[in-house]
């Protein structure tokens, strides 16, 4: 699998709030680095994201562009949140070697209006 497949792969583990799909995806040393938090570790990173699904009635993700490097894909995505609070976010996304997500660094943007 291709490392945008596996990034598709956990946008759609995140809009379903699929916690242990996206477990499955971390690696141990994970960190999560957003506008708000950084953390280190899956322990960490998979509280801060239950934090946010419980937050949330529901999550829609909408990839607007996609860059792919060797180990690294960055996404411009179209969140909305419970159907009415939208967010636009740059997400970068390095893998290890054998396709599991070692870093998630989330960027805020704002949209074109």
């Amino acid at each position: 699998m291709k490392n945008l497949d596996r990034f598709r792969t956990y946008l759609a583990a995140y809009e379903r709030k699929d916690l242990a799909a996206i477990g499955d995806m971390f690696t141990d040393g994970v960190h999560l680095r957003d506008w708000k938090i950084s953390v280190r570790g899956k322990h960490a990173a998979l509280a801060e994201t239950a934090k946010n699904f419980e937050a949330a009635r529901s999550i829609e993700i909408d990839t607007l562009s996609t860059q792919e490097s060797v180990d690294t894909v960055a996404g411009e995505l179209r969140i909305l949140v419970d159907g009415e609070i939208e967010l636009f976010v740059i997400d970068v996304v390095d893998f290890d070697e054998s396709g599991h997500i070692l870093a998630i660094r989330a960027y805020l943007g704002r949209s074109n209006h």
